[in-house]
């Protein structure tokens, strides 16, 4: 199976945390049960409505749950933590479920000062890259974030995920670290954690360090065309032109993401999808992600233009409706960007939706 699962624990209206993670517990097992290859847990912070913030404790959780799955980040926010935390963390983990962990890794702190310092340089001259398709994939205009940055929400990420004071490191050196480490190279020892059979993955949004990072150590990418789609043919490209055999990997392999919602009709499955739109706009306008709305609340937000255009990118670039539908448009995905794998996200209101969703997509997946 070429398909993946990438879960936030998703809290949804008018529930709780504890509920999230019993339904991302429950997920785990059925996905493990439809033949999805692995499982992610995502880091996530001053979101309402995600209960995935320690993506460690949740690995363990559901890697006790289940018994054949692959479990791991999607990603760990290396900026937030020091290489040998997080190898410890995951060292112990391995340690109980040898050979199912995977340990991806995301740049975070270091992104964000980017980010930032971007928004604050003068604009260049008026329009941006418009929409284009890609042999039938779309690629969306890329989002600015001139506007997001300036939330209170955003500068919170340094304020209480670091000590006062501390500065990230650079990025490529903190994945050195991470992989001297694991084999015990390092002028410290990692216990537990060094000698584990992890599989280390990097994350990337672009065609930036981490996919060149990536690339020149050998080591597996992530493309998020869920998160980024704007960016993702820039990221995959950048990593394979990157790419530099290692004794983890002959040759590059990349698994790209997507949103998805599946159901035994289309109309159903649009219904399904109707609070995703609202859910993008409370992150896109920094309040951070809300409690997953029902459809009903879904349809009595009155939307602006400026709401619309907030979201269009994500909105437009996920994969919604029957079996066949969803899994034609996913081939499109793997084909163009030359995907090994791809790594799904599906969110609905009710979690026997949710289920049902992968159940219906592994089944047509799996189809000739």
């Amino acid at each position: 199976m070429t398909l993946s699962i990438l879960d936030l624990a998703p809290i949804k209206s008018g529930h709780t945390a504890a509920e999230a993670l019993h339904e991302t517990i429950d997920l785990a097992r059925h996905a493990e049960r439809y033949g999805y290859r692995r499982y992610w847990l995502a880091e996530h912070h001053f979101a309402r409505g995600v209960a995935s913030s320690a993506p460690a404790v949740l690995i363990a959780l559901v890697a006790a749950a289940t018994s054949t799955i692959r479990v791991g980040s999607g990603a760990v926010q290396l900026g937030h933590q020091t290489p040998l935390s997080v190898v410890e963390q995951f060292g112990l983990i391995d340690a109980l479920h040898p050979d199912r962990i995977d340990l991806g890794i995301g740049r975070s702190g270091q992104r964000r000062g980017e980010i930032a310092a971007a928004a604050a340089k003068p604009a260049g001259p008026a329009g941006k890259r418009p929409a284009q398709v890609v042999d039938g994939l779309l690629i969306p205009p890329p989002f600015d974030f001139a506007k997001l940055i300036k939330h209170p929400h955003f500068a919170h990420q340094a304020t209480f995920l670091q000590q006062p004071g501390a500065q990230t490191p650079d990025f490529a050196g903190q994945i050195d670290d991470v992989l001297a480490l694991l084999a015990g190279t390092h002028e410290v020892p990692a216990v537990p954690g060094e000698g584990a059979r992890l599989r280390v993955w990097i994350l990337g949004s672009s065609g930036g360090q981490s996919a060149q990072v990536a690339g020149e150590r050998g080591l597996p990418f992530a493309a998020n065309y869920h998160v980024s789609p704007s960016n993702v043919l820039e990221a995959v490209a950048a990593y394979r032109a990157a790419f530099k055999p290692s004794e983890t990997l002959a040759e590059p392999y990349v698994i790209v993401s997507a949103d998805v919602v599946v159901a035994d009709g289309e109309d159903r499955a649009r219904e399904l999808a109707k609070g995703y739109d609202l859910w993008v706009r409370s992150i896109r306008t920094g309040t951070g992600a809300i409690p997953y709305p029902t459809p009903a609340e879904a349809d009595a937000h009155v939307w602006t233009a400026e709401d619309l255009e907030l979201v269009k990118d994500r909105v437009d670039t996920r994969f919604v409706g029957t079996p066949e539908q969803v899994a034609g448009r996913l081939r499109v995905l793997r084909r163009v960007t030359g995907a090994d794998e791809l790594l799904i996200t599906t969110i609905t209101h009710d979690h026997q939706d949710r289920v049902r969703s992968y159940e219906l997509l592994a089944e047509a997946w799996n189809r000739p």
